[in-house]
């Protein structure tokens, strides 16, 4: 863990085979880092955990899709800077890149004919959860950037 000297920053980084089972490895991560600053409750830990899988689950699926070579089998890096009542989780890949501005439109959650369709959730799920999302191209890939806050929750049910 290296330590930011001008702003309390902590930052944590991990370099991931490109596999399913290592989701577990970044949730656990993430969880460790939420847990430990008391302005983050359960159920804002629960948030980091479900984005970072969903973002790295993407990024192990655009790697895998490409043909081998060297970037297929490349890391997965996730960057974890932590500093006082904010996380900010990055997911960078060798995927190929992508524009999130054109990706296919899917039926609305409610909608029955949404069941027709496999995936396509966790972008829209991140963009729910984070308080900011950055999608940056970089080097042969993307670079999904999610900031989170606490959230103080009022008990308060709002429909």
């Amino acid at each position: 863990m290296v330590v930011g000297p001008e702003a309390e920053v902590e930052v944590v980084v991990l370099a991931l085979p490109p596999r399913p089972e290592v989701v577990s490895v970044a949730r656990l991560v993430v969880g460790a880092l939420a847990a430990a600053d008391p302005s983050f409750d359960d159920e804002r830990g629960a948030d980091l955990r479900l984005a970072v899988s969903e973002a790295c689950t993407n990024a192990i699926q655009a790697q895998l899709g490409r043909p081998a070579g060297p970037s297929h089998d490349a890391p997965i890096e996730l960057r974890f800077e932590v500093g006082p009542g904010c996380i900010e989780l990055a997911v960078s890949d060798h995927g190929g890149g992508f524009d999130p501005d054109r990706l296919e439109s899917h039926p609305a959650v409610t909608d029955p004919a949404r069941l027709e369709y496999e995936g396509g959730l966790g972008i829209p799920l991140i963009r729910l959860l984070a308080d900011e999302l950055e999608f940056r191209a970089a080097d042969g890939g993307t670079t999904v950037v999610m900031t989170f806050g606490p959230r103080v929750s009022t008990g308060r049910v709002v429909s």
